[in-house]
């Protein structure tokens, strides 16, 4: 089986009471010690209402060889991203990651997700979805494209302030405090 118990949640005391929009965002790291995932879910404004990091993940060469090619959007998306968003007690009305390979969680949740492209190019299988509220590009799965017109509607909630992009180095960041403290390496 693989790793990746959750280590690390920080929730605040009233998720919901600065206003009805959530947005979570899912970061996952490739470390030499395996694929580790982050998850921090803000209010409309930006603001943190909870955080949690998972383990490293790292298959061995036999779960390698029988996943094959599927092995990344595997642990992207159900191993750490779908693991994630359950063990969260905040439910976000949006995900956003900026792991194309974790596009693939929307088809085992029912909250829409969009990734955004940190590099140039398009994703196969998906949907371009651009808004002002995002600088970059935004994709989303090509079997919901039909989350285009929501997603677009979440995205007017957003306060104009709110950079897409930016919770990423917030969640960056965090994964090199707990490093330091050790937490990636213990399981909970």
């Amino acid at each position: 089986m693989f790793g990746g118990s959750l280590t690390v949640t920080i929730q605040a005391a009233s998720p919901k009471s600065n206003g009805p929009l959530t947005l979570g965002f899912l970061a996952v790291l490739q470390e030499p010690t395996g694929w580790l995932g982050g998850y921090l879910v803000t209010n409309g404004w930006g603001r943190p209402l909870e955080f949690r990091l998972t383990t490293a993940v790292q298959p061995n060469r036999v779960q390698t060889a029988l996943y094959g090619p599927t092995l990344v959007e595997y642990l992207h998306a159900d191993v750490i991203g779908k693991t994630l968003v359950e063990k969260t007690g905040t439910k976000p009305d949006l995900i956003v990651t900026d792991s194309p390979p974790a596009l693939a969680l929307r088809g085992r949740i029912e909250i829409p997700v969009v990734s955004l492209a940190m590099q140039p190019g398009t994703l196969a299988e998906t949907v371009l979805l651009t808004h002002p509220r995002s600088g970059a590009p935004l994709y989303l799965p090509l079997k919901f494209q039909d989350d285009r017109e929501p997603v677009a509607r979440l995205l007017d909630r957003v306060d104009p302030a709110v950079d897409l992009a930016e919770p990423f180095a917030r969640i960056r960041e965090a994964v090199g405090e707990a490093r330091k403290m050790g937490v990636t390496n213990r399981a909970a």
